[in-house]
């Protein structure tokens, strides 16, 4: 009985994966917060099925949680039109330069000042709840690939590209927690081989680990003499996932970050051909994988809701959520793009879409597995309460704000350059 009934609702939650982002595509909810909800539900009727307790399961919830991440990196980076160079992707480095650090800095001040937090454990929460992500952010993110370079508009691509790269970037402040559990607060027990290793080798490494992998499949299957031979006929999807397990597996080997590799793996694959109509099919590959993946970690972050993962949650916890997601945030974002091209009602709707997800719950996950850092409870009941904070508040507002910005566009487009389809982002 209950093995059948695990397959019917697998069954269930694998149609809604399918048929709900066409459902709620212009409605005031998203995919993430049905499923969520579907978890609560699921396990607060049924007691047969076991808890999805992230500190009794931790390994588990890293390995999980780390696969729907690099899975999602793979189609951020394949779905990025925009040629990488320093001004196209001006907003995307003032974002990682600046919203990344104050974000970290702040909610660190803010675990030690309203949780009581130790100098590690508040910066592994900074650390974890810094990254936006790319996995439950797809209603503000670019969509499929086109042949256009200029086919995105500024928010989605901003949203979209430090989604891909600070997911990789939280893991330099993520160790840094891990060498202050292990050595102390003082900078001069870690700080310098941290500075070495884990700032400069590692990001260094899986950058060019990603760029790497990316080289020898665009010659294997995208070049001239592949395309003769039809190497790539019908294997998109093993080209997918061979990009997004050898570019993290190397990565990994030489100690970088696979999580910049993939993301770096995707944007050189991206590259080639930019006309080339495999890069769409590529993109439709992993964006079912990474759609079934999200259900089940959704699924069980409900779970561990109805269980009682919030049990530690009070007053406290709630208002760094709402500091984190309604202010630090957008504060935050706004700061990062001030002076830029980007519009200024673009600028305070790329800094309020700052979505924590699946991302923060991995390294949350790996930073308590790898030290032992006090406060495991709290740290986790704070992760999830502001992750489900941002699937209600940021799945709510993604429809509507979204398209008040496209309409916005379009009527700036009408005005000043009549035909014109979409409005440069200086006028937003």
């Amino acid at each position: 009985m209950q093995v059948g009934l695990l397959y019917a609702a697998a069954g269930v939650a694998t149609l809604l994966a399918a048929l709900l982002p066409r459902l709620l595509d212009r409605a005031p909810g998203s995919m993430p917060m049905v499923f969520t909800g579907a978890g609560i539900a699921a396990f607060a009727l049924f007691d047969e099925l076991p808890s999805p307790d992230p500190i009794r399961h931790g390994t588990t919830a890293v390995h999980l949680t780390e696969l729907v991440v690099i899975v999602s990196l793979m189609g951020a980076g394949l779905a990025l039109d925009r040629r990488i160079g320093l001004r196209r992707w001006g907003s995307t480095w003032r974002l990682l330069a600046v919203t990344m650090p104050l974000t970290v800095a702040a909610v660190a001040l803010l675990g030690g000042w309203l949780l009581g937090l130790g100098a590690a454990a508040a910066v592994l929460l900074g650390a974890a709840l810094a990254p936006t992500d790319p996995v439950l952010a797809t209603e503000v993110q670019v969509g499929e690939p086109t042949d256009d370079d200029e086919s995105e508009d500024e928010t989605r691509f901003a949203l979209t590209s430090e989604a891909g790269l600070n997911d990789g970037l939280a893991f330099p402040f993520t160790y840094a927690a891990i060498a202050i559990a292990a050595a102390g607060a003082a900078p001069a027990g870690w700080l310098g081989e941290w500075v070495a290793v884990d700032l400069v080798w590692r990001i260094t490494a899986g950058v060019t680990a990603g760029i790497a992998v990316g080289w020898l499949l665009r010659v294997l299957f995208f070049s001239r003499v592949a395309e003769r031979v039809n190497l790539a006929e019908r294997a998109e999807a093993f080209v997918a996932l061979t990009g997004i397990f050898l570019a993290y597996g190397v990565a990994e080997l030489i100690e970088g970050y696979g999580f910049l590799a993939v993301f770096a793996c995707a944007c050189t694959v991206r590259a080639a051909e930019r006309a080339h109509g495999r890069h769409r099919v590529l993109h439709a590959h992993v964006e079912q994988l990474e759609r079934l993946l999200t259900v089940v970690v959704l699924l069980l972050v409900g779970g561990a809701v109805a269980r009682g993962v919030l049990a530690e949650v009070g007053w406290q916890h709630v208002l760094l959520a709402v500091l984190l997601l309604l202010v630090i945030r957008p504060a935050a974002g706004a700061l990062a793009l001030w002076g830029s091209p980007t519009g200024r009602r673009e600028r305070w709707v790329i800094g309020f879409f700052g979505v924590r997800g699946i991302g923060s719950l991995y390294y949350m996950a790996y930073g308590l597995s790898e030290a032992d850092i006090p406060g495991a409870e709290q740290l986790w009941a704070t992760t999830v309460l502001v992750v489900v904070g941002s699937v209600v508040v940021h799945g709510l507002a993604a429809g509507p704000v979204m398209q008040w910005l496209d309409w916005r566009r379009a009527a700036v487009a009408k005005q000043a350059y009549g035909d014109r389809d979409r409005a440069p982002a200086t006028h937003l």
